[in-house]
């Protein structure tokens, strides 16, 4: 199947204050985030027309925008009715939706102070692709060469374009050894996450034992996956886990607004198999976002 490329499809983007065709959603190519990875974003999923915890996502941008030193140039009550507009103008009902923000093109130097900040927001289909039966044999995972930076080396708690630099390197490595997906470490050696999602391990103590998400993006959806466990009396271990620790995981899962939650069947060396546990939270989320309006 041919990809369609993003710049040549049909529809409408909100940007800077208005609602524009989508062939006419353009920036200048001397712009200050294309050179220098001003920008951040947000993806977000809608199921029967609504976007599953859209205040969320909206404060997560607002927060990443403080990050890098500018503000989000609307309210979040804006925010959110300019994302169901998008969706509205697309006539789309499952979609996905990326709201973004970025430094202009006023100067070209590492100091932008007077650069403009424009605000965009894209939407397209995105039905589900896999029955539950092809999603439960799970996906593989090469270990990443590249690791998480340290808080002090980065602003690793928002969802910025440049921080995703390694993570495009991590998943094109693992694409050519034959995995579909690499797990990262951090900077000390501990596991973080996949290249754009959160990780969740049933260990042999029968408690859900995740990563410490103190150097890389506390999910939205980790969060709902945690609060999910809670409600149904598992036990949610939060810690720093050792890469050696996963010959003693006996059910393994990922989850993020893109990934839901998808089953893992293995890691490096590492094999598991999909089992009660995880296809409960595939089911429980698959329910949760589809009945949240």
């Amino acid at each position: 199947m041919s990809l369609i490329p993003f710049d040549d499809r049909d529809g409408f983007i909100w940007m800077d204050g208005e609602m524009v065709s989508w062939r006419d959603a353009k920036t200048h190519t001397l712009t200050h985030a294309l050179h220098y990875a001003s920008q951040v974003f947000e993806g977000e999923r809608a199921y029967g027309g609504n976007i599953f915890k859209s205040r969320a996502h909206t404060e997560r941008l607002r927060a990443s925008c403080r990050y890098l030193d500018f503000d989000l140039p609307v309210s979040d009550a804006e925010m959110d009715r300019l994302k169901d507009e998008v969706l509205k103008a697309n006539n789309i009902i499952d979609g996905y939706v990326r709201a973004f923000c970025w430094r202009g093109s006023e100067m070209m130097a590492i100091s932008a102070q007077q650069t403009k900040i424009h605000l965009a927001i894209a939407a397209w289909q995105w039905p589900s692709y896999f029955d539950p039966e092809t999603k439960m044999k799970g996906i593989t995972l090469d270990v990443s060469s590249w690791r998480r930076p340290s808080p002090e080396s980065a602003p690793v708690h928002a969802k910025a374009a440049g921080l995703y630099t390694i993570c495009t390197l991590s998943k094109h490595n693992a694409e050519k050894h034959g995995f579909q997906d690499s797990l990262m470490l951090d900077y000390r050696g501990y596991i973080a996450e996949a290249t754009g999602a959160n990780v969740f391990f049933l260990m042999e103590d029968g408690k859900l034992h995740t990563p410490l998400a103190d150097c890389f993006l506390n999910g939205i959806t980790r969060q709902t996956i945690i609060e999910m466990a809670k409600e149904k009396g598992i036990e949610v271990v939060e810690r720093h886990i050792e890469l050696s620790e996963l010959a003693t995981v006996k059910e393994c899962f990922l989850t993020g607004t893109a990934a839901e939650v998808t089953p893992v069947s293995q890691i490096g060396d590492y094999h598991f198999t999909p089992d009660a546990l995880t296809r409960d939270f595939v089911q429980g989320y698959s329910d949760l976002v589809n009945n949240h309006a």
